[in-house]
């Protein structure tokens, strides 16, 4: 029992670290060369975590957390394209994390690009097959930003897993 009331509170927690590193993304101005909307995806450090030492459901967990966070915030098309992304990218992720050699910039890389892909087939579906023409720019952003998740996990994971161990995880 205590082990269960651990998971749920670090859930929690994992939760709200995904949420603040949303929000403090979106007050970063956006970058003038890269497509509109296109983002460092911080917040997926806690949903690569979450897959990779808790569990699927964890991470499947933040996922719909940050497209609900979304949907109430930015509106009905962002939350599809958050929620589309989030979940995909964590699938992928966990995918990743099950191989023994995985490393976590592969990680970061495989799901930032999965994150991408989801995202612009929702736009697909919400605009026009004109998105296709972003798909250069994902990618090479894609790339780096999953570099940058996979470094910011690799330096969070002490303390991550620190605390797990103290809530009995």
């Amino acid at each position: 029992m205590k082990r269960k009331a651990g998971m749920v509170a670090f859930t929690g927690m994992l939760g709200a670290l995904a949420l603040a590193l949303s929000f403090l993304e979106g007050l970063l101005p956006p970058l003038p060369m890269l497509p509109p909307g296109a983002k460092l995806g911080l917040s997926n450090v806690a949903a690569m975590y979450a897959a990779g030492s808790v569990g699927l459901p964890c991470g499947l967990f933040l996922a719909i957390l940050k497209g609900g966070f979304a949907f109430l915030g930015r509106g009905v098309a962002a939350g599809l394209m958050s929620l589309s992304g989030g979940m995909a990218s964590t699938v992928v992720m966990w995918l990743v994390l099950k191989r023994p050699q995985a490393s976590l910039l592969a990680t970061g890389v495989c799901g930032a690009m999965t994150h991408n892909a989801a995202q612009l087939c929702v736009a697909w579906a919400l605009t026009s097959r004109a998105v296709v023409f972003y798909v250069p720019a994902l990618v090479a952003f894609g790339a780096l930003a999953g570099v940058l998740t996979g470094l910011v996990l690799r330096i969070s994971l002490p303390p991550l897993q620190k605390l797990g161990r103290r809530m009995g995880l």
